[in-house]
């Protein structure tokens, strides 16, 4: 029999292409869903990578620790990925309680759910590169003192350390990857590059004619997620447990994406593009710029898709979009 795993977050970006991976490598997959969520509605990101039907999905919510160990009892796996958080950064400001409970506690109560009900199960956690926010060094690698800027990149901070406490502490094969910004047709429509290239879309379709952002200058170091889940299920394969930054180690603008994002339809972003103050970040985190050589070395992962093929795949698929009348 092959090996099973759990995934939290299994509608997500990273989730489907995760449960991807792991139903080509013939693991039978579980998605812990929020009995709240809009099934028919939510799945079309599984659905668009062919995956909804082969895998199986259970009630669960990362606020409820009961029903996580019910359905780890239940479904006894042999890796469990953490990816489910209340993501977005803009809205952590909002509801700060909120991305606490879920990003911060949820991570925890997965660990605690794990230690209980399935202690030899190998366990992944979904840091995020938000973490270093007012960034210490120029480039931010796994001993980069971190200094996070919102709260979501507190609340990941939290369940970050967490998850390294609990592999000393009860010796769980728990680890750790802290991405950098990690992108494709399924990122969520909140998200910069998704904003961009979603704009693209309605422009060529006559349904805009502006695109509104924030903070062009930021800086980001972009990969594709398809390559980032592979990273993640590596970290599981280890000899070792421990935690890895995943990046492409090349940073670009927000204004740059744009430039190459429009060149794909043939136009000039500057004759669409407006600057709106009111998009700002309260604490912006201007630069980040990743160092993944301890991944390239430890498990052999470097990424394989440049900035330049992510965006024409994103612009493609999001003139697919609305063009067929698809789900955004």
């Amino acid at each position: 029999m092959g090996k099973r795993a759990i995934i939290s977050g299994i509608i997500g970006q990273d989730g489907a292409y995760l449960a991807q991976l792991l139903v080509a490598k013939g693991y039978e997959v579980a998605g812990l869903i929020r009995r709240s969520s809009s099934r028919d509605m939510s799945l079309h990101r599984l659905e668009w990578l062919k995956v909804a039907d082969s895998i199986k999905l259970v009630d669960g919510d990362l606020t409820d620790i009961s029903s996580l160990i019910r359905v780890i009892s239940e479904f006894e796996p042999d890796e469990v990925y953490n990816l489910a958080a209340q993501s977005f950064v803009k809205t952590s400001w909002h509801q700060p309680i909120l991305t606490a409970n879920i990003t911060a506690v949820g991570a925890l109560n997965m660990l605690e759910a794990v230690r209980i009900a399935a202690p030899t199960a190998r366990f992944y956690q979904a840091s995020s590169s938000e973490m270093f926010g007012k960034i210490q060094e120029s480039r931010q690698s796994e001993s980069t003192p971190f200094y996070p800027r919102s709260p979501y990149a507190v609340s990941k901070l939290f369940g970050h350390w967490s998850t390294v406490n609990y592999r000393e502490s009860f010796g769980l094969f728990a680890c750790s990857g802290i991405l950098f910004n990690h992108e494709s047709p399924l990122r969520g429509i909140e998200f910069v590059s998704r904003k961009i290239t979603d704009g693209i879309a309605r422009i060529e379709c006559g349904k805009t004619d502006r695109l509104y952002l924030g903070n062009v200058a930021a800086m980001r170091d972009w990969g594709h997620a398809r390559d980032y889940v592979e990273a993640m299920w590596m970290m599981l394969q280890a000899d070792t447990p421990d935690d890895f930054v995943i990046a492409t180690g090349e940073t670009t603008t927000v204004e740059e994406f744009c430039r190459i994002a429009f060149g794909c339809v043939g136009k000039d972003y500057r004759d669409y593009v407006k600057v709106d103050p009111a998009l700002f970040r309260p604490a912006e985190v201007d630069v980040l710029l990743g160092d993944s050589s301890k991944a390239k070395r430890i498990l052999g992962w470097t990424p394989k898709t440049s900035l330049t093929t992510l965006i024409e795949e994103m612009v493609e698929a999001d003139l697919r979009r609305h063009r067929e009348n698809l789900p955004v």
